[in-house]
């Protein structure tokens, strides 16, 4: 499960391979003892929670690399190496 970006104590992963639970492109994103699923494409969360202020970073985050992230999604659907992506700062 590589880890693609970090900031403000919010872990994003991306796992290779991933598209039979959620069939979306999407992002795994932990903090501290909370985990989600959120879709690259609205910023969604799809399973789990996140606190509502982590939520805005990750959301954030996504509007400016979205291009990035998806980029790193057609390499982790095909099982290639993934790029790391800038934090939010």
């Amino acid at each position: 499960m590589p880890i693609i970006s970090m900031f403000y104590s919010v872990v994003v992963y991306m796992f290779f391979y991933d598209t039979q639970k959620h069939h979306l492109p999407h992002i795994h994103v932990e903090y501290a003892e909370y985990t989600a699923v959120v879709g690259i494409d609205d910023g969604v969360i799809l399973d789990g929670h996140l606190p509502k202020n982590k939520m805005k970073l990750v959301q954030a985050w996504l509007e400016i690399h979205r291009e990035e992230v998806m980029a790193d999604w057609n390499l982790a659907v095909r099982g290639m190496p993934l790029a790391k992506i800038d934090p939010l700062r």
